[in-house]
């Protein structure tokens, strides 16, 4: 295991690679009749909520991954340590309901502390603002990756701190991109 410090002392400890099956070929063609296997090796279908869940989650990390080199350099590392946290929000939902609880209240503070240190030194937004660039994209679609493991949970157990911590994230990428946008 090795350490990795980040933006606004955040700490990550970047531990070996684990937890996921490992197969020799990309094609698999296993998906070809219309399933996935989620994080215990079960079948469901690719339309399931948690796939859902999974690909806006994913896809939120995609968004973050071309925001950070626009982003300011300061900024950066924040954004790589979010996308490692939503690997981890990623693993709960495809644990289903026996998730470990990955994500944690711990994660959740991180997220509050980093929002509460830039309201300290930025004066409130007071008027609407026009949604330009990566980082209000990123909001968007964290948005709705937030929406979709919301609808998980009403039918199924999900780990509530990755509910949480798509809920502040949201918050905390308005921010950045406010920031960003030196408004």
């Amino acid at each position: 295991m090795r350490s990795q410090a980040t933006a606004a002392g955040f700490q990550r400890t970047l531990k070996p690679w684990t937890g996921m099956v490992r197969r020799a070929g990309t094609a698999t063609r296993l998906g070809d009749l219309g399933t996935t296997s989620l994080g215990a090796g079960r079948r469901v279908p690719k339309t399931h909520r948690r796939v859902e869940a999974l690909g806006a989650i994913d896809e939120l990390s995609c968004v973050l991954g071309l925001a950070a080199p626009e982003a300011p350099r300061a900024m950066r590392p924040l954004l790589v340590s979010i996308q490692h946290d939503l690997f981890d929000v990623g693993a709960d939902v495809a644990a289903g309901p026996r998730a470990h609880g990955r994500v944690t209240a711990a994660s959740v503070r991180r997220l509050e502390a980093e929002m509460a240190r830039r309201a300290r030194r930025r004066a409130p937004v007071r008027r609407f603002v026009v949604p330009a660039g990566w980082l209000h994209l990123a909001r968007a679609v964290c948005r709705r990756a937030e929406l979709r493991l919301w609808a998980v949970a009403e039918r199924d157990r999900v780990n509530p701190e990755a509910c949480r911590y798509l809920n502040r994230l949201s918050s905390l990428l308005f921010a950045l991109a406010v920031a960003a946008a030196g408004r």
